[in-house]
């Protein structure tokens, strides 16, 4: 079991997953508060990076295309510091980061975990009922029905329709879009057969937002929803979903390919010194110092 613990929070993997649990820092966001622990399973995972620093380094770890809908609902426009799936390392635990990120990486090799998009799910997203107020308006989501309440700051004509509410079976998609500068940013609701250009600040189906610190609360709406109306794959079938082409680690070569042979008998070389570690016939040292030895010939 790797475990690092930091003031940012706590990521422990334990061979299958990496279990996150967010600090009490003031630069722990509310949005990772609110949202809590999560399980990242290693199907999920394409990938995991420690970039150090003079006085502070970050891990990261990046998910796999379509297997977490939060990633999918913001598609990667989350601020740091509600991002997460990366930790704040304090530099004097940079050899600590270096160790967790070695041991999933190893891990992802000895499962030979692909690195492209996935046809479903692998994360539940944030649990429901739901509900968060910000920008010009109320949020709340049953797992069935989206409501919207209206406040002293929304615009008089939108004001004037009313509440909303809108069932799940109605939506073709959710979009949410964090404010940036002067522009305000959004969390709208596609709803089938009624698509609209109308700025948020006028569409009835839409809560504006304008950059405060509740905002980021809409972006677990957006991920609530999202984990359940149908998973990309099946929106894009019979086409290629998106190629992650920012890889933090290496590819494996696939079966098949030029050294293809080789790559296979070091994975089962790895399972073997594996099995011996686990059954005691090797130390702590010996097995790192062995496994080193055959990942260095990746």
């Amino acid at each position: 079991m790797a475990e690092i613990i930091q003031k940012d929070g706590t990521w422990t993997f334990d061979g299958e997953t990496v279990r996150i649990v967010p600090g009490r820092d003031k630069s722990v966001g509310l949005l990772r508060r609110t949202l809590g622990e999560l399980t990242v399973p290693l199907q999920a995972l394409a990938g995991i990076a420690h970039e150090p620093g003079r006085k502070a380094g970050r891990l990261r770890l990046r998910l796999r295309y379509g297997a977490d809908p939060l990633s999918q609902a913001t598609g990667g426009k989350l601020e740091d510091a509600s991002d997460p799936y990366q930790l704040t390392v304090q530099a004097d635990r940079a050899d600590v980061a270096e160790y967790f990120t070695d041991e999933v990486r190893n891990a992802l090799l000895l499962d030979q975990v692909p690195t492209g998009p996935v046809d479903r799910y692998l994360l539940a997203g944030p649990a429901v009922p739901l509900t968060a107020a910000a920008g010009d308006g109320t949020v709340s989501f049953d797992g069935e029905q989206v409501r919207l309440e209206w406040n002293w700051k929304t615009e008089e004509s939108k004001k004037s329709a009313g509440s909303r509410g809108i069932a799940l079976a109605d939506l073709d998609a959710v979009e949410w879009q964090p404010s940036a500068g002067l522009e305000n940013g959004y969390l709208r609701f596609v709803v089938a057969k009624a698509a609209t250009k109308a700025p948020a600040k006028y569409d009835p189906h839409a809560i504006e937002l304008y950059g405060f610190r509740k905002d980021p609360l809409m972006a677990l709406v957006a991920a609530a929803v999202t984990a359940r109306l149908p998973h990309p794959a099946a929106l894009h079938a019979g086409t290629a979903l998106p190629a992650d082409s920012t890889a933090l680690t290496k590819a494996a070569p696939e079966p098949g390919a030029d050294g293809g042979d080789e790559h296979d008998a070091l994975l089962r070389r790895l399972r073997e010194l594996g099995e011996l570690h686990r059954s005691g016939v090797l130390t702590d040292e010996e097995f790192t110092t062995a496994k080193q030895a055959i990942l260095s010939r990746f």
